[in-house]
């Protein structure tokens, strides 16, 4: 994942920051418990499309 990419990217629904998870290949919304999947290494930014992080879930 871009390092510049990630800087500018955000979550759609906190506007806060993500983090790159490296194992799943999903950007990280904490604040949300959203994980957005990269396809192709496009992110895809849509709240339908990611997946809702358990709460008992560890977050990276």
């Amino acid at each position: 994942m871009d390092t510049k990419l990630l800087q500018i990217l955000v979550c759609p629904v906190t506007k806060g920051p993500l983090i790159y998870n490296k194992s799943t290949n999903e950007l990280i919304s904490k604040s949300a418990r959203l994980a957005y999947p990269i396809r192709d290494g496009i992110p895809v930014m849509l709240e339908d499309e990611a997946r809702k992080i358990a709460e008992d879930e560890e977050i990276a």
